[in-house]
């Protein structure tokens, strides 16, 4: 495996960010800029900037296109600070880009060990975290790696995992106070799952919560035999943090294998579920599962997105998810305490949910021989890609699939480093499936609208303080939606599938979208 190596462009003119802990504290004080993941720690992927609005955002063009090298799907969410632009290109590489034009400032590559094998997904990388002066990415290789700000050289590298037994890192790393937090994937590997702090300055690993707990540890009791060693619980993507409760929100995926639970009866925790976790320790705060004893693939890893509102008459710090599995969810943060749940998508599995959350499942639907047809498909009624929060018009705007699918039941046979599934599914035809995004209250769950979409999405939303909601379609489609009424307002061809999820910034003082669409990556503006 040869060396990773980095190129800067023109070392003096390499301009760098110096993102300090409370700036991204402060983020919703500073819209110009996008300095995490989810533009914030509250993973609202909402810009207060109102210079785009219903009335003129049809007038958005082009102001530069990156285009990736080498090409491959691009799922990354750009961060932006001080006049610069952070982006991941496959399959795991960081590019510092010239916020004005586009132009690369730094290029961090990293080869691809020759044996290594994405086992479930493709080899992609969806961000990087940025902290004081340094950037920070995981790898394919299941490595975490932190850039200089300004050149992109290596501070450190630390290997998180083996990448030979099927983890992976895909999603950002979130930047909190002197850590970096990071998730691994290879669910379908039958790995064990856990979510890493290491310091920011060193690497050095200070804590790992194992989403699968191990015998003699709370939640031990709800696997059997040795079933835990490969029970999945992949942390994909990234979460969210309450600074003032020093809480981490993180969502895990599903067991494994994924549709064969003869082997690991029982709940199967922390499988499909929310993990609030300490920020200085580790430790295990609250947890609420999804979706028990899940066989349909249903990983509950989407953002979940810290909100507070009114809820049955009360004022409450809350969590609000549109999970995998069709229902939407609100819990207390602070204690973890269920408060609703209400289908937002088509499902057939459940018949709802009782008093504590738990769904009542409906009778012959796990995974058979001869299949057997459920809502939504194993992709989920939404997937890895964001849902975005408006506070002020009080809707969560969700990406939905709607599909189902043929799930069937097959041997599971564990060897390490290799697809530990047990069944697939069979989808329905094209013509029967679609599309759409939702705008929901954010305190009942209920539509206010929905725009509907040609096939089931891949691309995330962004909502913005001037009216517009951003989104994207399979068929290359960058659009803009009225926030209170779903019209469209604009869209524009970018010849490639969008699966991705949209920013806004300013670029001197005029605001900005961006969304990675087929192998590239368009900047907007007025």
């Amino acid at each position: 495996m040869k060396p990773a190596k980095f190129l800067c462009v023109i070392l003096a003119a390499c301009a760098s960010a110096q993102v300090p802990y409370q700036r991204i504290v402060k983020a919703a004080s500073e819209p110009g800029a996008w300095l995490t993941y989810s533009g914030g720690y509250a993973g609202h992927r909402f810009s207060p900037l109102t210079q785009i609005t219903p009335a003129n955002v049809s007038g958005l063009h082009p102001k530069w296109v990156y285009q990736v090298k080498p090409a491959g799907t691009v799922e990354t969410s750009p961060v932006v600070a001080d006049g610069v632009m952070y982006v991941t290109e496959p399959p795991h590489n960081v590019t510092a880009l010239d916020l004005r034009t586009g132009r690369p400032l730094w290029t961090y590559q990293r080869p691809v060990p020759p044996k290594l094998d994405t086992i479930g997904f493709g080899r992609v990388n969806r961000g990087v975290a940025v902290l004081d002066d340094m950037v920070y990415v995981g790898t394919l290789d299941a490595h975490l790696v932190a850039l200089d700000a300004r050149s992109g050289a290596v501070r450190w590298d630390v290997q998180v995992a083996d990448y030979t037994l099927g983890h992976c890192i895909t999603g950002a790393p979130l930047a909190i106070n002197g850590k970096i937090i990071t998730g691994i994937s290879g669910g379908e590997a039958g790995i064990r799952g856990f979510l890493d702090a290491y310091d920011a300055k060193t690497g050095k690993r200070l804590w790992r919560f194992w989403t699968i707990p191990a015998p003699g540890e709370p939640g031990a009791e709800t696997w059997q035999a040795d079933a835990w060693k490969t029970g999945g619980a992949p942390t994909w993507l990234t979460g969210t943090y309450d600074p003032e409760l020093n809480l981490i929100y993180w969502g895990t995926g599903n067991p494994g294998p994924d549709w064969n639970p003869d082997g690991r009866p029982g709940d199967n925790l922390y499988t499909c579920s929310v993990l609030a976790l300490d920020a200085d320790s580790g430790k295990l705060k609250w947890h609420f599962q999804f979706t028990p004893a899940d066989d349909h693939d249903w990983d509950a890893t989407e953002v979940p997105v810290l909100v507070d509102a009114t809820v049955k008459g009360k004022p409450r710090k809350l969590l609000a998810m549109a999970n995998r599995n069709a229902f939407y969810y609100l819990l207390d943060r602070v204690t973890g305490e269920f408060l609703l749940g209400v289908p937002y998508a088509k499902q057939t599995w459940a018949s709802g949910l009782d008093g504590k959350g738990r769904p009542v499942r409906l009778p012959n639907v796990g995974p058979s021989e001869e299949g057997t047809l459920v809502w939504p498909s194993l992709q989920g009624a939404t997937n890895w890609f964001s849902p975005s929060y408006d506070a002020g018009r009080q809707l969560f705007f969700a990406p939905v699939r709607e599909m189902g699918a043929y799930y069937y039941k097959g041997e599971a046979e564990y060897k390490p480093g290799t697809f530990f599934a047990g069944g697939g599914e069979r989808t329905l035809p094209a013509d029967e499936v679609y599309g759409a995004v939702r705008a929901l209250d954010v305190a009942t769950g209920q539509r206010r609208w929905e725009f509907r979409l040609q096939s089931p999405t891949w691309a995330g939303l962004l909502s913005t303080a001037g009216g517009v909601v951003f989104g994207g379609s399979n068929e290359g489609n960058f659009f803009a939606l009225d926030s209170l009424t779903g019209n469209p307002l604009w869209d524009f061809q970018t010849g490639g599938a969008i699966e991705g999820n949209p920013i806004s910034f300013l670029i001197d003082g005029k605001q900005h979208v961006a969304i990675p669409a087929g192998h590239a990556i368009f900047v907007f503006g007025l």
